[in-house]
C-alpha cells in the first residue's frame, strides 16, 4: 500500500445516481446549481474491440475537469440491459461508485490476486456532442464482483479520451463545483475493520483515522467509512435504508455561504454538517448530497 499515489487506481471517477426519471432528477440537480451535459445514449461492448450493443440508459453528467456526477437514467426499460442496471437500482438504495484507473489491465489483474473477482474488461462507448461536432467517448472498465461489494456497485475505469468527458464549456456550475470530495461508506459498527481492511485491498491505499471516521485518501477524492452510530455526526438527521451503504457523496465547492444561498433560493432545504452542510436525500432525488469548502 502506498501513500504517494502509485497504485493503478488513485482517484474517484465519479458517483452515480441511478434514476427512472431522468428529465426530473436533472431538473433538480440544475436547482442544486450544478451545470449539465446533454443527454447521452450508452452504448456497451462485452470486450475491447467487439460489437457495440444498444442499451437501456442514457445520462446526464456534472462535471468538474477531473471527477464528475453521472445522473443515469433508465429511459428504455425494453432494450437490452448489458451491465444489469434494473438489478443494481432493485439491490442498492444508495450510490455506485466508479474509481479512476490509470491501467485497466493492471487493475484487473491485481482485483484478481486480491480474490476479488471482477467481470474482466468491458469496454463503454457512448456518443456526445463537442463544439467541433459528435464525438465518440470511450473507457474501459473492470466491474469489481457484486459479492465483494455489498455497499453498491463498484468498477474502475480508464477514460481514452477525456477532452470529450470533461468539455470547458461545462465546468463552470452556477454553485461554484470543483470536484467530488468524497464518497461516505456507512457501515455496522462492528464491522468497520473489515470493510476498512477490504477498501485498503481494493484501493491499494492507506487508512488514515479521523475520530470515529476511516478514510482511505486517493490522489484525488476520497473514501470515508463511518459506523452506523456516528451517521448522526456526519449527515445530522439522516437514516440510512440498509447497511452497509454508499450513503453520500460530497462536493468540494469554492464559496458555501454562496452555494448554500443558491440552493436555498431555489426553495432546497439545506442541513448543517461539520464541514459544511446538505441535503437530504428526498430533496437530492435519492441519496443525501453534501456540500464542503476544497
Amino acid at each position: 500500500m502506498t501513500t504517494e499515489h502509485t497504485a493503478d487506481i488513485d482517484y474517484i471517477d465519479h458517483t452515480v445516481l441511478i434514476t427512472t426519471d431522468l428529465a426530473a432528477t436533472c431538473a433538480r440537480y440544475e436547482a442544486l446549481g450544478f451545470t449539465l451535459s446533454p443527454v447521452s445514449p450508452h452504448r456497451l461492448a462485452e470486450r475491447p474491440g467487439g460489437p457495440l450493443l444498444p442499451t437501456c440508459t442514457a445520462n446526464r453528467c456534472a462535471y468538474f475537469g477531473q471527477s464528475f456526477i453521472e445522473l443515469l437514467g433508465i429511459v428504455d426499460p425494453a432494450a437490452p440491459d448489458p451491465w444489469g442496471v434494473h438489478k443494481l437500482r432493485r439491490t442498492y438504495r444508495g450510490l455506485l461508485m466508479t474509481l479512476g484507473s490509470r491501467d485497466v489491465a493492471a487493475t484487473e489483474a491485481r482485483l484478481r490476486a486480491a480474490g476479488l473477482v471482477s467481470t474482466g474488461i468491458r469496454a463503454l462507448e457512448r456518443e456526445v456532442s463537442t463544439p467541433d461536432g459528435p464525438r465518440t467517448v470511450r473507457a474501459d472498465s473492470v466491474r469489481i464482483d457484486a459479492a465483494h461489494t455489498p455497499e453498491g456497485a463498484l468498477q474502475a475505469t480508464r477514460h481514452l479520451t477525456p477532452q470529450y468527458v470533461h468539455q470547458p464549456r461545462y465546468l463552470d456550475h452556477p454553485n461554484g463545483a470543483i470536484g467530488l470530495h468524497s464518497v461516505l461508506l456507512v457501515v455496522p459498527d462492528d464491522e468497520m475493520d473489515g470493510h476498512e481492511e477490504r477498501y485498503a485491498r481494493m484501493l491499494d491505499a492507506d487508512v488514515w483515522i479521523d475520530g470515529p471516521k476511516r478514510v482511505l485518501p486517493m490522489r484525488h477524492g476520497r473514501v470515508e467509512i463511518i459506523p452506523q452510530s456516528s451517521l448522526d455526526d456526519f449527515l445530522p438527521g439522516h437514516a440510512v435504508p440498509a447497511l452497509p451503504l454508499l450513503a453520500a457523496h460530497t462536493v468540494a465547492v469554492r464559496d458555501l455561504t454562496a452555494a448554500r444561498t443558491l440552493i436555498e433560493g431555489n426553495l432546497i432545504p439545506t442541513h448543517t454538517t461539520p464541514g459544511g452542510f446538505y441535503v437530504t436525500a428526498d430533496d437530492a432525488h435519492g441519496v443525501p448530497l453534501a456540500f464542503t469548502r476544497m
